[in-house]
């Protein structure tokens, strides 16, 4: 499993980084996408101590009460708030994308025109 998991996020990082280097704005912002994404499983990940199996993230009456027999709950609510951050970040870079595409009439990452954009009179 851990092997998967690794792939996982060196897929998500590696289109992460090729979409950060493209010249047009959005897949600039679907690059941090998949970025953040990654950084979330990886901080995930490694709050399972060890991808640990039958370790419960909820507390039972039987059990003792220390982290050898529970998930550590701090990854699972730092990932979280990474989510929603992420989330409201990717709503206004397309907000800003959109505005600068209005505002310059391309959506390049340098604000030039490219070659195949026909303008109109």
């Amino acid at each position: 499993m851990e092997i998967v998991l690794a792939i996982a996020i060196g897929v998500l990082t590696g289109a992460g980084v090729w979409l950060l280097l493209r010249p047009r704005t959005f897949q600039v912002i679907m690059g941090l996408s998949l970025l953040s994404y990654a950084v979330n499983l990886f901080i995930f990940s490694m709050g399972r101590l060890g991808l640990a199996i039958d370790k419960e993230p909820v507390l039972r009456p039987n059990r003792p009460q220390d982290l050898l027999h529970y998930a550590d709950p701090m990854p699972q609510a730092l990932v979280l708030t990474a989510i929603v951050i992420g989330f409201a970040m990717t709503a206004l870079f397309l907000v800003v994308l959109l505005a600068s595409r209005g505002i310059s009439g391309t959506d390049h990452v340098d604000g030039s025109h490219s070659n195949d954009a026909q303008e109109m009179p």
